[in-house]
């Protein structure tokens, strides 16, 4: 019997039992002195111990691929970020400060401007973090905080993960991941659902529990916490059955994608067998750039990404920047709401010559690569900035042209947004966040993020509708079509395509492939009518079940 049930926010499903592995917090903060004896030897320390971090996570990423070795190596660049180093050099040259406290400190002052940013770069916040306990760590010759080494099958319960420890985790050994904070378009969360393993976050009072053992339903956001250590189970996660077309049981189409932002995820995005790609990430490509790359360089970078996916669809998003994901050369004025501010097409209508750079170099690359390629803008809210869009895409060269609905006005405005554009693609988790008003990056506000909130549902279905009256598509490519259960919901309510992380592909196709048309909109229906998002889920499954 369970000592007690936790509820959390289911955000990769799947069954898993076993005993409980407690992964420790941060290390404690270093002492602020006393004060080096030589502080030029002390601030010497630094730049070694970071290279020798960066080094140790680069080592990793070689045996990982797709997202999680992009996180791996993002997480070697901000360990050897020269602008924090030096910063914490400066610390111990001028203030005295022992190496370890130093670097604490500096790091701290970077993931307080992440956070006042708001929007993805707050989302890096959980970043610095980890980096900043592994430089200390380092600098003071103790193990780094984190994920302990595995030595049987466990379900690991933390506080949160750092992206870099979720990573290269071990789905063998590592039978569900429960954490207290979190959201579900975490780092945490993406990468469970890449590798498979059940996980429930924002699960609050777990770290209080005494519990020797865990049962875990990913789906339901459930945890039984258990007095003794169970034996291990888990569902088998290599069971799901795709032939690689997508499509309902009553053949249906839809089509399934991959999401992606480099050559690599392209490449695992066709091994998984994904019939395309339904959002390439562009920003990607300039997030290291001091200055804004020239239409060749832009040119490269996409027909590399591109090239996996010759004579199939991809979608490429314009360059989703600003307040938000602040680049250097854009030159964007600190903003007191940076998710609400300048960011995604504002950019571009103060800079129109900046998306017409990106324009000509995507068209390029379609033409060099053989890709069938379609161009959307992000961050769209009315008919009007949708038809500025379209007219200046179709001007480059750009046959078929589409925007994101992120923001509930461009999700109201369907009809009129539609009879502009060819497409719609819709971003689930900014269409949560702005339509519950809660800050995804918020622990506490994890269940109104839920992608199973039934005005979610609502907005989702009033764009289905206006698809299919129009006979244009609907896709999402928001981490909500990763979720089996809820990909044929958003099927029943119009959405023609759905786009995802490589590894939930076949989960996603072999569920479809189970079920008709007519069942997959009866369970549309009641999650609709729901009154939550754990009803919503509920009312679904009983009806496909029924079906």
């Amino acid at each position: 019997m369970p000592m007690s049930t936790l509820q959390g926010v289911g955000v990769s499903p799947g069954g898993a039992a076993g005993p409980v592995l407690w992964v420790h917090d941060r290390l404690p903060d270093p002492a602020p002195g006393p004060a080096p004896a030589d502080p030029a030897a002390e601030a010497a320390r630094i730049r070694p111990a970071a290279e020798a971090v960066a080094q140790r996570l680069l080592a990793r990423s070689e045996a990982a691929t797709g997202e999680a070795r992009a996180v791996l190596e993002m997480t070697a660049a901000m360990a050897a970020d020269p602008a924090l180093l030096g910063n914490a050099e400066k610390a111990v040259a001028q203030r005295g400060l022992p190496a370890p406290r130093a670097v604490f400190e500096a790091a701290g002052e970077f993931a307080e401007l992440l956070a006042a940013s708001g929007g993805y770069l707050a989302e890096r916040v959980r970043d610095v973090h980890d980096v900043r306990d592994r430089l200390v760590a380092e600098l003071t010759g103790t193990a780094p905080p984190g994920v302990p080494e595995l030595t049987g099958p466990a379900v690991l319960v933390a506080r949160d993960l750092a992206p870099a420890d979720t990573a290269d985790l071990d789905p063998g050994l590592v039978l569900a991941l429960v954490t207290e904070e979190g959201g579900p378009t975490s780092h945490t969360a993406i990468l469970a659902r890449a590798l498979g393993i059940p996980a429930v976050v924002a699960v609050r009072g777990v770290l209080a529990a005494t519990a020797a053992g865990a049962r875990v339903d990913g789906a339901a956001g459930t945890v039984e916490l258990l007095e003794h250590a169970v034996a291990p189970q888990s569902a088998d996660r290599t069971g799901a059955r795709w032939n690689g077309s997508g499509s309902t049981a009553d053949g249906h189409p839809v089509k399934l994608l991959a999401n992606i932002g480099s050559a690599a995820d392209a490449r695992a995005g066709v091994e998984a067998g994904a019939e395309g790609s339904g959002l390439f990430r562009t920003e990607f490509c300039f997030l290291d750039a001091a200055v804004e790359p020239d239409a060749e360089t832009q040119r490269q970078a996409y027909a590399a990404a591109l090239r996996p996916f010759a004579g199939k669809p991809v979608v490429v998003r314009t360059l989703d920047a600003g307040a938000d994901k602040p680049l250097p050369f854009l030159d964007i004025a600190g903003e007191p709401n940076p998710a609400l501010g300048v960011r995604g097409l504002r950019v571009a209508f103060d800079r129109p010559e900046l998306l017409d750079r990106q324009l000509t170099a995507i068209v390029a690359a379609a033409a060099e690569t053989g890709a069938v390629v379609s161009v959307m803008a992000p961050m769209v809210a009315t008919a009007g900035e949708a038809a500025w869009f379209a007219e200046r895409a179709r001007d480059a060269g750009v046959e078929r042209v589409g925007v994101m609905v992120e923001t509930p006005a461009a999700a109201l405005c369907a009809d009129e947004i539609l009879d502009v554009v060819d497409f719609v693609s819709i971003g689930t988790n900014d269409l949560a966040q702005y339509t519950c008003a809660a800050d995804r990056m918020t622990g506490a506000l994890a269940a109104l993020n839920d992608p199973w909130q039934p005005a979610l549902l609502r907005l989702i279905a009033g764009l289905g509708r206006a698809g299919r009256e129009r006979g244009k598509p609907v896709g999402v490519c928001g981490e909500a079509a990763a979720d089996p259960l809820l990909a044929g919901v958003l099927v029943g309510l119009g959405v023609t395509s759905l786009s995802m992380t490589a590894a939930a592909l076949a989960a996603v196709g072999a569920a479809l492939a189970e079920r008709s048309l007519p069942d997959l909109q009866e369970a549309a229906r009641q999650a609709v009518a729901a009154p939550g998002p754990a009803e919503a889920r509920d009312r679904a499954g009983r009806s496909l079940e029924r079906g």
